[in-house]
């Protein structure tokens, strides 16, 4: 067998058992390893990871070999005899509550409801492919099913939260200018409020509306600073100085996105508002590592959504100009997302 062969023999087993590695690190998260880690203090025998977790060590042990294959965890020497496990900068972020845990996202991500779509994609992709994945699998679009089904909703939201904590640090770190003299920022689709909080704290003197559907602002946290506003973007957004959108548009398709983009246009000042758009820019640059992880993104995006994609720079400016912005730059940040600021 030759090389170039042997190698596709490798990438098509990757492929045929590539949920295995989500399954895998879910279960991780479920049972709490990465926090007993953490919390016992690198590296950690099996035999004490076992008793902490509860598990019965054998089958434990198969996991963490995995897990250690795929560089998830790694295994260091204790003695001269034993061994122990220690975190990664990759399993830090499964620990459940650290700073910039993705632990949610992958929970969600790899839940029923959200697998479920996969299944019908095929169905979509097809000329005569009319039901959305989402609709097939569920019964309903995404959105009533998060409203109707409050555990989801939790879990959607805390997901959301999760990639707050991830982006919002780096457009603060990149682009903190962008804040300069918005006074009062309202957040439209904000979820719990984890990006307006940070926001706020970063530059305490915004004034911050957190705007989602009702029943998400009723079960959003009081924070201070902050006020939680329900309603629907599609009907009109509270005024500010500056409107926020992360991980929005990117829901909807361009007739929709004009929509929403129009109501932000008339909730801020004609001279010296703005839109300040958190997105994936996609083919920007394809040299970029993040590019891999926008391509994919798309690709939920068109499992789980209706309508929805990932966008392309000059995607990017028909919507912005059919919405009535004049002009807009793009800010690349340490993430997927880029920074839109766009202008009336």
């Amino acid at each position: 067998m030759g090389e170039m062969e042997a190698r596709a023999e490798v990438d098509i087993w990757n492929y045929v058992f590539g949920y295995t590695k989500m399954g895998v690190v879910k279960c991780a998260i479920e049972l709490g390893v990465a926090d007993a880690i953490e919390n016992h203090g690198s590296p950690m025998p099996l035999s004490e990871l076992a008793a902490v977790l509860r598990c019965e060590p054998s089958r434990l042990y198969r996991i963490m070999r995995f897990l250690v294959h795929h560089q998830v965890f790694t295994e260091e020497p204790i003695t001269q005899h034993s061994t122990g496990f220690s975190l990664t900068p990759l399993s830090r972020c499964l620990i459940k509550h650290g700073e910039k845990t993705m632990a949610s996202f992958i929970l969600l991500e790899s839940s029923p409801t959200m697998l479920g779509p996969w299944h019908s994609l095929s169905a979509r992709v097809l000329e005569s492919g009319n039901m959305p994945p989402f609709e097939a699998a569920n019964g309903t679009d995404i959105w009533s099913y998060t409203e109707a089904n409050p555990g989801h909703s939790k879990l959607f939201n805390d997901a959301m939260a999760c990639g707050a904590r991830v982006t919002v640090p780096a457009v603060i770190e990149v682009c903190p200018e962008v804040f300069d003299g918005v006074k009062s920022l309202v957040d439209v689709g904000g979820g719990n409020g984890t990006a307006l909080s940070l926001l706020v704290k970063a530059f305490p003197w915004i004034r911050g509306i957190n705007f989602d559907l009702p029943h998400n602002a009723a079960v959003a946290p009081k924070i201070d600073g902050i006020e939680n506003v329900g309603g629907d973007m599609f009907m009109s957004v509270p005024n500010a100085d500056a409107v926020f959108l992360m991980w929005v548009l990117h829901d909807w398709d361009d007739e929709e996105c004009i929509r929403i983009l129009k109501k932000c246009r008339e909730a801020i000042p004609e001279y010296k508002g703005k839109a300040i758009i958190v997105e994936a820019v996609v083919e920007q640059d394809k040299d970029d590592e993040l590019e891999s992880a926008r391509l994919m993104l798309d690709m939920v995006i068109m499992a789980h959504t209706n309508k929805g994609r990932q966008r392309t720079l000059r995607e990017w400016s028909y919507v912005l100009q059919e919405s009535g912005f004049s002009r807009f730059n793009v800010t690349p940040i340490r993430a997927v997302q880029s920074v839109i600021e766009a202008y009336p």
